[in-house]
C-alpha cells in the first residue's frame, strides 16, 4: 500500500497551526479581561496553563519543520527559521511527481499515475515459485559452529538496547507516528515492554500484524524524472521492525 506522506504532513501541520491559534486567541481574551480589571486566581492559573500549552506547540512546530527539512545541518539548530521552510519547501517541490511516462505517453493525470505505479510494483514484487538450488557444498568459506550459534542466539536485553541506540534518532516518523528518539527518551518507562515485544519475535518467529506495516514513498533520483525506474522507493517501517532488523544486521556484520 503506497501512502502520500505529503498529505499526512500537511494535515498534521494544519492541525498544529489551528491548535496554536486557538491558544493564542484564548490568551489574548484573558489579557483583555485583565485590562478591564477582571483578574483572579482562576484566570491566572488558566493563562499559565495556556501559555505552557502554547510553548509546547511552538516546540512541536519547530520539530515538525526540522523533520521536513531533512537536512543534516538543521539537526542542531533550535529556531523555526526561514531556512527550515525553504529547505522543506524545495524538497517537497522536487519530490512532486508531476508527470509520468506510461506506455510511451507522458501522463499528468494523478489518478492514472498512482494506478501505474501501484501496478508496476505489484508486478515487480510478485512472489514466484523458484526451484530449490543447493549451494552449501560449493561454498568456498563457511562460518564456524560458534558463529552459527551466535547468529541464532536469542538476543539479550542489552543487545536490544544497543540496537535501539544504534538507530538514527531523527528519521521521519513511521506509520505509527513515532520515531526512534521517542523510544530512547522514554526508555525508562517503555523499555521493558519494547524489549519484550522484540524478544517475542525471536522466540516465535512471528511479528504482530501492525508491526509489519510500512509507509512507502517515491523520491525522484533527479529533478524532472518521468519514468518509474527514475524513482527511488523508500519504505518507512515501524520501530519494532527496525530494531529487529538492526539486531540481525549487527550480528551478520561480524561474520
Amino acid at each position: 500500500m503506497y501512502v502520500s506522506l505529503g498529505k499526512w504532513h500537511k494535515k498534521t501541520f494544519s492541525a498544529m497551526n489551528v491548535r496554536i491559534k486557538r491558544f493564542e486567541d484564548e490568551i489574548r481574551k484573558i489579557d483583555d479581561m485583565v485590562s478591564n480589571g477582571e483578574y483572579d486566581g482562576i484566570v491566572k492559573a488558566r493563562r499559565k496553563a495556556l501559555v505552557s500549552s502554547c510553548e509546547k506547540s511552538y516546540v512541536r512546530k519547530e520539530i515538525h519543520w526540522k523533520h521536513m527539512s531533512r537536512s543534516r545541518y538543521a539537526t542542531d539548530m533550535d529556531k523555526n527559521t526561514r531556512y527550515f521552510h525553504s529547505v522543506a519547501s524545495a524538497i517537497q517541490r522536487n519530490n512532486w511527481i508531476e508527470a509520468l511516462m506510461i506506455n510511451g505517453r507522458l501522463v499528468r493525470n494523478q489518478t492514472r499515475i498512482k494506478i501505474a505505479i501501484r501496478s508496476f510494483y505489484k508486478k515487480l514484487y510478485h512472489q514466484k515459485d523458484s526451484p530449490l538450488i543447493g549451494f552449501r557444498d560449493i561454498l568456498m568459506n563457511r562460518i564456524t559452529e560458534d558463529e552459527f550459534a551466535e547468529l541464532e542466539r536469542i538476543p539479550s536485553c542489552v543487545e536490544i538496547k544497543e540496537a535501539v541506540w544504534d538507530c538514527e534518532s531523527t528519521r521521519a516518523p513511521r506509520s505509527d507516528g513515532y520515531h526512534m528518539n521517542f523510544i530512547k527518551k522514554c526508555w525508562d518507562e517503555i523499555g521493558e515492554d519494547f524489549t519484550t515485544t522484540v524478544l517475542s519475535f525471536f522466540q516465535s518467529a512471528k511479528l504482530p500484524r501492525d508491526s509489519n506495516v510500512a509507509w512507502a514513498a517515491l523520491a525522484p533520483k533527479f529533478i524532472g524524472a518521468t519514468e518509474i525506474k527514475d524513482l527511488r522507493l523508500i519504505s518507512m517501517v515501524e520501530c519494532v521492525y527496525k530494531v529487529v532488523s538492526k539486531v540481525l544486521s549487527r550480528r551478520m556484520r561480524r561474520v
